[in-house]
């Protein structure tokens, strides 16, 4: 089959099964040598910090990239008994960090407590074929599921659909809430800040439909 548009240009490779030891200096370690290596990313947890058991790595060309995706793939690891997992990226690492923003994420909240990642992404993935990804968030310290997640989205019309196609439909148990995703760093412009964090659910609920009218 012909290989999609622009596969040529493609100079980052996707570098998967990492251990959670596995950062930057060791993907540097591997990889650097050559000295055609542009940027090294491992991709963290943005709540825990644990890496999230892939990464990118960006080459000056699209030759040399090719190069260590022959060279690299089902050799092993350094220091460990597992082969190289390397793949080409599906985008590049500067699309990746704009993605980290949320850019075409939203907020699905009201979760029941049984709702995994999968199920959130197959979920939208039924209905909306340019979904990327769901994440449930986990509270660190219960290891339960704190009732609200992510879904990550390719196009923005989909996701402009699923704002208001989702709502209210039912995910396990329970009728799921969606909203925008607002970027961690810059906080709303208005608004309580922690919504969620009011004792009495029904307030709760009134704060959502003010936010989403």
């Amino acid at each position: 089959g012909s290989g999609g548009n622009g596969c040529e240009e493609n100079k980052t490779i996707w570098v998967g099964d990492l251990q959670y030891w596995m950062d930057e200096n060791y993907l540097h370690n591997c990889f650097g040598p050559s000295g055609e290596v542009v940027t090294i990313k491992v991709i963290r947890n943005r709540q825990t910090g644990q890496s999230e058991g892939y990464g990118f790595v960006e080459f000056f060309s699209h030759a040399s990239a090719d190069k260590a995706l022959q060279n690299f793939t089902g050799h092993v690891m350094p220091n460990t008994d597992r082969a190289f997992k390397l793949n080409w990226a599906s985008y590049s690492m500067g699309e990746k960090r704009s993605e980290v923003v949320s850019d075409h994420s939203i907020f699905v909240g009201d979760l029941a407590a049984d709702v995994t990642d999968e199920m959130l992404m197959e979920l939208f993935a039924s209905k909306y074929r340019s979904v990327k990804g769901a994440k449930v968030i986990i509270d660190a310290n219960t290891g339960r599921s704190r009732g609200y997640g992510f879904v990550r989205f390719g196009d923005d019309t989909d996701k402009a659909h699923a704002m208001t196609e989702m709502n209210g439909v039912y995910c396990s148990t329970r009728p799921i809430r969606v909203g925008p995703a607002t970027p961690r760093r810059t906080s709303g412009d208005s608004g309580s800040s922690t919504p969620g964090h009011s004792d009495g659910d029904s307030n709760n609920r009134t704060v959502c439909i003010l936010v989403f009218p």
